[in-house]
């Protein structure tokens, strides 16, 4: 895992490390992009510090991964970056535990966030192993969790219960859901590298199929605490000229809400994903919404 200009350094046990002697604003060789992608197989999380990158840099830097897609199936972009997305702490706080846009059929397969505007306390982002998640769960309860499947939608009360959000926050709903998407995933999806099952569900899973809505919400509740139990979890705290890379396939990660009114902003690029595929090797299936603009289906 290293040489003796490289190094991989965890950042906790089960998840995260921070990469020291890989520059992600040059231009990378066949070898340091498949150390990479071995780093972000094995750890989840790569961490870069002091790296001088704008959205150009940044989107050069995700491609080494895959083809991109677009900034998001109904939010604007940046102007003039078509594939790079705003998080935006003037444009609403997503504090809920999620794993990027899994309400399309072939969600991102990595994700990269850029610091821009880092607030002097706070605002750090939770990212969880959902691998670790579902090695965790006690034997009849992975046996049930591998034969189930679970809607998501951009439709529901993200973050929010719709009657305490104000004009703006009903506007960003609005766009938010101007497409709906309603796609059936499995609830343990089988990484297609590295074979590792992981939970699938976070944030946008919102029904179990062939459960009601509120026996659902239990289950995904029970199963959820497996994945953001704190040894599953690492806790990265803002720098400027920084840069995060995280398997959108077999993680979910929480931006906390913890800065009071000061303004936060990251800059992110996600690389295009596959079909997930369960445990019984069928895919997921689309129900409601072409998202083809967003990212094409492999």
């Amino acid at each position: 895992m290293t040489t003796l200009s490289t190094d991989v350094r965890k950042l906790t046990g089960r998840i995260g490390a921070e990469i020291i002697g890989v520059d992600p604003a040059g231009d990378l060789d066949a070898a340091q992009v498949t150390f990479l992608t071995d780093a972000l197989h094995a750890h989840k999380a790569l961490v870069f510090r002091n790296v001088e990158l704008d959205d150009e840099g940044q989107q050069r830097f995700a491609r080494n991964f895959g083809e991109l897609t677009k900034a998001h199936p109904t939010v604007p972009s940046v102007d003039g970056a078509p594939t790079v997305l705003p998080v935006d702490s003037e444009e609403g706080r997503a504090n809920n535990w999620h794993t990027d846009v899994t309400f399309v059929l072939n969600p991102p397969k990595a994700s990269t966030l850029r610091s821009i505007v880092v607030p002097p306390y706070g605002g750090e982002t939770l990212i969880a192993n959902s691998a670790g998640a579902y090695r965790d769960l006690p034997e009849p309860l992975r046996a049930l969790a591998d034969t189930l499947r679970a809607v998501h939608t951009n439709d529901y009360d993200y973050v929010k219960p719709p009657e305490t959000v104000n004009d703006k926050e009903k506007e960003r709903r609005a766009q938010f859901v101007s497409r709906k998407y309603r796609t059936v995933h499995p609830v343990v999806r089988v990484h297609p590298v590295t074979g590792e099952r992981g939970l699938f569900i976070g944030g946008f899973a919102q029904r179990i199929v062939g459960l009601s809505t509120g026996e659902s919400r239990d289950l995904l509740r029970l199963l959820q605490s497996y994945v953001t139990r704190p040894e599953n979890i690492v806790r990265l705290s803002w720098e400027p000229n920084q840069l995060v890379l995280f398997d959108n396939r077999i993680t979910q990660h929480y931006a906390i809400d913890n800065y009071d009114n000061l303004p936060r902003r990251l800059n992110r690029v996600t690389v295009a994903g596959d079909i997930p595929v369960g445990t019984d090797g069928e895919p997921s299936t689309s129900l409601e919404g072409d998202a083809s603009h967003y990212t094409a289906v492999a």
